[in-house]
């Protein structure tokens, strides 16, 4: 343990909980690569470690874990461009992945000829940098150039580089970007769309670009010129260009807030508005239509669209502000649109049918008139469209469920039987164990699904070690999902997995996420308590061997549970978490959640967030688990310190935890296969250790 000399200058301030920032003894610890943090960290890290890779389990998790993460029998998912399949592969040899490509035509071999176009830890190497992937924008329709996008550690800012992909180099003297998070469009090959810190107060206050210009080859960037300006207060501000049979589609979009934004189209040289609803998603462009997914109710051209929906608006007519629009999708009680993906002549609608499983709808325009048909697909499971091509109306689908290892499905046209080309082998045994489907009623009386897997052979007496899992935030769906990992580490050793869709999430359309947003965000965690102590009703663990994860507004989701309910739980992974709710908004990408959230910095508002910040809400003689905090030290997005102010407060207040931080891995558990095993396993065996 520490010693308290670190903590010894503004301590009265710990006797109650901080009325203002100013109050918090551990600011310094937000000093990300500060050396008194870093300080910090390397002890944590050294305890924790010590403790759990002692643990029994551990050789064994960690081996199997790596194993599973380095498998050749992992399906290399592919990306169509053109005649090839693209793909990004890590394993043992290529530790922090290689990007590479083979003939479509080859891909479905056993063993695909693969070409290398970047190997990122040769890069790695060469430059002396710690280079991760962070995809490609692509020129089309040639699929001849690119922009590569290389991080750091793996934060979301990136430094872009042209890459020519027939020559398989960077381009010598072509377009580069400093690191930052920037955003491009090709608008042709000549000349990128660029949103990215050109100095001079042109990022927002969420870190984000706040300017998109348009910038020529051989110019350099200081003289690129002006598209579009947001607002310091808005989210961010990007370019879109789609490339489409029909026409080119270029749209510069500004997002207000986290949910509100304008589209303005670029046409011959002029931005256009779209008048569309602030809350609407833009989800691209197919055969002349604008595809809109609405979030509230729209009354227009004489009627009104449910929100929720899926909206084909006519594009021509939208550029003078008229609306011709058809229905392509409308929400029930419980069946919610998906996402939606496009090849030359079919549009491919994905919806989630009673927060349960998937199902597919193929519509297509077709002189003047939409037709639509449900899809012979895989039933009962998760399904994802992995790429489709906008050159033809080939398309690769995944199909999934918590029992069903993943399969992959392609569609070389339309009306031709999906062939199954790939699958994972089954990492676990499957046949070992059951899947039951339960509701528990929150402390409101709404009934918040959630599904148990369990060994066959488990008894309902209390007994068992069980792990529930929730996010309920951003209108993000947690779907059916078949894992390896968590099938070889946990459930071969005797535990329940328990996934719950709590409100803020989207299962149920944007009415579920609206539901717990911002001043009642608490309905989240009403939920996620309502579950908990259903589990334990219904006999499938107690108190004792109840543990919850979470991770990002999951991690936040844990960390109140935890500090409201420390009763329930003996066991929470608090990962890359948000914890601090009022200074949440001045910390890297903060001030773009408080759509989310609400604004701390607002009294108004403050006064329902501080109700359940877990950072204001530790008590010093609270009886709390001895919850394990994990987070990055690169991740750019959700600040760092928001977990090691908390264990630091925890630390002086005399209570335990564990506390891991990875030095790379941006948001999320690592860059290379070696350091996300190494997060996992450590994440798992504290569940054996405090669970077992």
């Amino acid at each position: 343990m520490m010693t308290r000399v670190f903590f010894l200058l503004t301590m009265t301030a710990l006797a109650t909980n901080a009325k203002t920032p100013n109050d918090d003894p551990f600011l310094w610890l937000e000093e990300v690569d500060g050396a008194k943090a870093l300080a910090w960290v390397n002890q944590q890290n050294a305890a924790t470690t010590g403790v759990l890779t002692n643990h029994p389990k551990f050789k064994e998790v960690y081996d199997k874990t790596l194993e599973i993460l380095n498998s050749k029998e992992r399906i290399a998912y592919p990306s169509v461009r053109g005649e090839h399949v693209y793909n990004f592969w890590q394993d043992e040899q290529y530790p922090r992945g290689v990007w590479r490509r083979t003939p479509l035509s080859d891909y479905a071999n056993e063993n695909p000829s693969w070409e290398t176009l970047v190997d990122f830890s040769a890069l790695s190497e060469k430059e002396g940098e710690n280079w991760s992937f962070k995809g490609v924008d692509v020129h089309r329709p040639d699929n001849d150039i690119c922009m590569v996008r290389l991080s750091r550690g793996g934060g979301d800012a990136v430094v872009s580089r042209e890459f020519d992909l027939e020559k398989k180099a960077f381009v010598e003297n072509g377009f580069v970007l400093e690191e930052a998070k920037s955003d491009t469009s090709w608008l042709d090959r000549d000349t990128l769309l660029v949103g990215t810190d050109f100095g001079e107060n042109s990022m927002t206050a969420s870190g984000y670009p706040r300017v998109v210009k348009k910038w020529r080859r051989g110019t350099p960037l200081s003289a690129a010129e002006l598209v579009f300006e947001g607002e310091r207060d808005d989210v961010s501000v990007r370019s879109f260009v789609q490339v489409a049979a029909d026409r080119k589609y270029v749209v510069v979009s500004r997002g207000i807030s986290f949910y509100e934004g304008e589209y303005h189209a670029l046409e011959n040289g002029e931005l256009i508005k779209l008048d569309l609803p602030l809350d609407a998603d833009l989800n691209g462009f197919f055969k002349g239509h604008a595809l809109v997914q609405t979030k509230s109710d729209w009354t227009v051209a004489g009627q009104t669209v449910r929100g929720g929906s899926l909206v084909a608006v006519a594009y021509e007519p939208l550029l003078e502000g008229k609306h011709e629009i058809d229905a392509l999708f409308t929400p029930t009680a419980r069946d919610s649109l998906g996402s939606v993906a496009s090849t030359e002549n079919q549009l491919i609608v994905r919806v989630f049918k009673g927060g349960r499983h998937d199902e597919l709808f193929r519509h297509a325009f077709v002189d003047g008139t939409w037709t639509a048909e449900k899809m012979v697909a895989p039933e009962l499971g998760t399904l994802s469209i992995i790429s489709a091509d906008d050159d033809s109306d080939r398309f690769f689908l995944t199909h999934e469920s918590a029992l069903e290892p993943r399969s992959l499905y392609y569609s070389p046209s339309i009306g031709a039987s999906m062939v199954k080309m790939k699958s994972l082998p089954a990492f676990f045994a499957a046949e070992d164990y059951r899947v039951e489907l339960h509701e528990a009623a929150s402390k409101d009386g709404t009934m918040i699904p959630y599904t148990v897997v369990l060994p066959k052979a488990a008894k309902l007496d209390g007994a068992n070690p069980a792990l529930l899992y929730g996010y309920g935030g951003f209108e993000i769906s947690l779907r059916p999902s078949y894992s390896p990992v968590m099938g070889s580490t946990w459930l071969a050793n005797g535990g329940v997995f328990v996934t719950a869709n709590i409100r803020g999430g989207g299962e149920f359309g944007p009415a579920w996420h609206q539901a717990a947003r911002k001043e009642n965000k608490q309905r989240s965690y009403d939920d996620f308590i309502a579950v908990s102590e259903d589990l334990i009703a219904r006999g499938y663990c107690s108190a004792k061997t109840l543990g919850v994860q979470g991770g990002s507004n999951g991690g936040l989701l844990v960390g109140v549970v935890a500090t409201q309910r420390p009763d329930l739980y003996e066991a929470v992974v608090c990962a890359i978490p948000l914890l601090d709710m009022m200074r949440y908004n001045k910390l890297l990408a903060g001030a773009s959640w408080m759509a989310e959230y609400g604004n701390p910095d607002v009294p108004e508002e403050w006064a329902y967030i501080r109700k359940y910040s877990p950072y204001q809400n530790l008590a010093k003689d609270g009886d709390y688990p001895k919850i394990l905090f994990t987070t990055s030290t690169r991740d750019d997005r959700v600040h760092p310190g928001h977990a090691r102010k908390m264990a630091a407060k925890m630390e002086w207040f005399g209570l335990p935890f564990f506390y891991y931080e990875n030095t790379e891995g941006g948001h999320g558990a690592g860059v290379t296969t070696e350091q996300r095993a190494l997060t996992d396993s450590l994440e798992r065996v504290y569940l054996l250790k405090m669970l077992k």
